[in-house]
Order: structure tokens, then C-alpha cells, then sequence
């Protein structure tokens, strides 16, 4: 099916539609350089799949799983049936041949599982968000100072997303020149049925900005490469879920960096009928244009995701990212062999999550 025209199109200027061209990294997906073995500890949340994935596609052996939710457990081993199941956590942590431990635990255990993989020796990929609390967040710190491990946070919204890819690639190339500020929209359908307990208790999943905004606080750190940032303002609030009094279903913040600013709004209040799980929009200024992507959905428009658009002093034009390969698991996979910070920067990855948690923590609540 062929692209639909870009409705809004600058006057006497080009319209290009086209597939993503392979960057330095991407193309067809080559055999992996490396190889380590990694386990992992905790399924609470479906996101393991795809971070055991990513790291799969980078080269890396799975050897075992060890879950504390029997439903969890079953539904990993029934899609990677040769994983070991560990009898206990120490099983994983005390095998000198793991050398990463991945984890989508409960949200507020996920940095201490981290913390004792990494004064194990191990390596750490968690699920977003990585840490629920600035206590939390100053051990992780001082450990992996110390330990010289990493603690990586897999921001899939970006990480795992194509056209977020492309769009990295696009800014490293001056498309829009300087950037100025980020703003992202990050809707989420909350289907209540399939809920378990902890996501409504605020102390277990952070609250609405710790969580959802942890992606979204990773975009604007990433795309305004910026290494320090400050939150100017935040609020929260729950509207329609008055049952679940704990439960935060608004958010929105503004950020400062040395690189740029950022918006961010996050809620859940996308409803059932539309086909993915939420219509996440980024728009990305830029001193010569601006960037959008519409990375889940296309409504009503072009099919499935992954749209971008790019407009700047020379054309408008739209690049279809579906063929775009995910660069995030051999990096990582990489950086683990060689010692280096491609896939994910320590140190941004760390700063994002003490925005979200500083949000959190000074936000406003509002009564709607």
C-alpha cells in the first residue's frame, strides 16, 4: 500500500515518502559478534519477553529463570522451554558464569535484585522503571561506582521503538540542527482485568510519572544529549479511578537540561477500541525543523507503526521506519564483551530516572 500524502505540506517544497535507509548499524541482521550467558530473575511484567529478546538477538545465552510468580514463570518457560528453571534467586546470583542478570520484577524490587547482581560480579538489564525511590537510586549509584557493573534500563519506548531509532540517527546527522526541546504524549490503555494487585499500590509500581515517565524523561535526556537537567514543574492525579485510591491515572512535567527542555504528558485513559495499546506521539524541535513520530498507530492513515515525519529549511518529508533494525541488544551484548557504554550512556540512563523520581516526589496533586 502506498503512503498517503503529508496533509500540511510546506509550499514549493519536495514531498519525499520513503523506506528508512540501513544507518551505520543497521541493515540486515548480521550473526552476533559476541556471545555472554545471562539468566533471568523475575517476570511480573511481559516486557522480559522483550528484553530477553533483545538481548538474545545480541548474541546472548540464555542459562536459567527464576520468577516468585508461578503464572509468570510458566508463560516464560512455555516461550523459551530450554531456560533452566532456578530452584531460588541465590541459584542465579552465585553462578560465576552468568554474566548478565536481566529482570522485570515487581517495579520497587527490581534495583535491589540489581544491586546484589552487580556485588555478584553480574551485569544488569531491568524493565522501566529500574528504580522507585532516591534511596534506591544513591545505592545503585555508589554500587556500580564500585563495582565498575552496569545497571542498564531497558527505555523500550526508545530502545525498541524504529522510528525512535531513526530519529537519533537523523538528529546525529544535523537534520533539524541544534534541538530545543522535546515534547512527548504518552497515553496508556490500562485494562483493569488483567491488572495484578501491585500495579495499583503506588509504593510498588513508583507512581504514574516514576513509571510511565521513565521512558519518556529518557527521550529528552537521549535526543538533547543533555548531562544535567532539573524538573521546573510536575503534577499528578487520579480521575477516573477512584476505586483504586493509590492508583495515579495523569501526569504531565516540564524539564531543563544543558541540552535542551522537555514536556511530558502520561495517562491511561486510552480506550479499548483503538488496536494498540496507546497512540505515543514524539515531536522533536529543532533550530532548522522538527521531527515527529507516530510510533504505535496511524489512525485512520497508514498502516501498523513506526511514522516518522521530518521537516527542516529543505523538505518535508515522511520515512517509513518498519524495516529499520533495532541496534540496542548486540550493542549492549558489546558493551558487556568490551567494557563500553554504546548501547546505553551509565550515566544519562541514571539522570532520566532521577528526574522521573523527583517529579515524583514534588508533584502536584490535582482534585479533577
Amino acid at each position: 500500500m502506498g503512503a498517503a500524502p503529508f496533509v500540511g505540506a510546506l509550499p514549493n517544497r519536495p514531498i519525499i515518502h520513503e523506506i528508512a535507509s540501513p544507518g551505520p548499524n543497521q541493515g540486515q541482521e548480521a550473526k552476533p559478534e559476541h556471545s555472554i550467558r545471562f539468566s533471568v530473575i523475575g517476570v511480573d511484567h511481559t516486557h522480559i519477553f522483550s528484553i530477553t529478546a533483545a538481548v538474545i538477538r545480541g548474541g546472548g545465552q540464555l542459562v536459567s529463570v527464576y520468577g516468585a510468580t508461578p503464572k509468570g514463570v510458566e508463560d516464560f518457560k512455555r516461550r523459551y522451554p530450554d531456560a533452566k528453571l532456578a530452584a531460588s534467586e541465590d541459584e542465579i546470583i552465585n553462578d560465576p558464569s552468568i554474566q548478565l542478570v536481566c529482570s522485570a520484577a515487581i517495579p520497587d524490587l527490581r534495583a535491589p535484585i540489581g544491586i546484589r547482581a552487580m556485588l555478584h560480579g553480574k551485569d544488569v538489564l531491568v524493565d522501566k522503571p529500574g528504580i522507585t525511590t532516591l534511596e534506591q537510586l544513591a545505592e545503585v549509584r555508589k554500587t556500580a561506582a564500585a563495582t565498575k557493573k552496569m545497571f542498564a534500563i531497558m527505555y523500550s519506548e526508545r530502545l525498541e521503538v524504529k522510528a525512535a531509532v531513526k530519529a537519533g540517527e537523523l538528529i546525529q546527522q544535523g537534520a533539524i540542527r541544534k534541538v530545543v526541546q522535546t515534547i512527548n504524549i504518552a497515553p496508556h490503555k490500562v485494562t483493569p482485568a488483567t491488572r495484578p494487585e501491585w500495579f495499583w499500590q503506588k509504593k510498588r509500581y513508583g507512581g504514574i510519572l516514576c513509571d510511565i515517565g521513565s521512558h519518556q524523561a529518557d527521550q529528552f535526556v537521549y535526543y538533547t544529549n543533555s548531562t544535567t537537567a532539573e524538573v521546573a514543574a510536575s503534577q499528578v492525579a487520579n480521575v477516573a479511578h477512584k476505586d483504586h485510591p493509590e492508583f495515579e491515572d495523569f501526569g504531565d512535567m516540564m524539564m531543563h537540561g544543558n541540552g535542551g527542555a522537555g514536556y511530558v504528558r502520561v495517562d491511561w485513559f486510552t480506550p479499548e477500541r483503538l488496536p494498540v495499546f496507546g497512540d505515543g506521539r514524539l515531536f522533536i524541535s529543532g533550530t532548522d525543523g522538527y521531527i515527529e513520530l507516530r510510533k504505535y498507530i496511524d489512525i485512520e492513515g497508514r498502516p501498523a507503526g513506526n511514522h516518522l515525519f521530518v521537516v527542516n529549511s529543505k523538505e518535508t518529508r515522511y520515512i517509513d521506519c518498519k524495516d529499520v533494525v533495532l541496534p540496542f541488544g548486540p550493542q549492549f551484548v558489546g558493551d558487556i564483551v568490551n567494557r563500553t557504554h554504546v548501547a546505553q550512556d551509565q550515566a544519562q540512563a541514571l539522570l532520566a530516572t532521577e528526574l522521573v523520581l523527583k517529579a515524583q516526589k514534588n508533584a502536584k496533586f490535582l482534585s479533577l
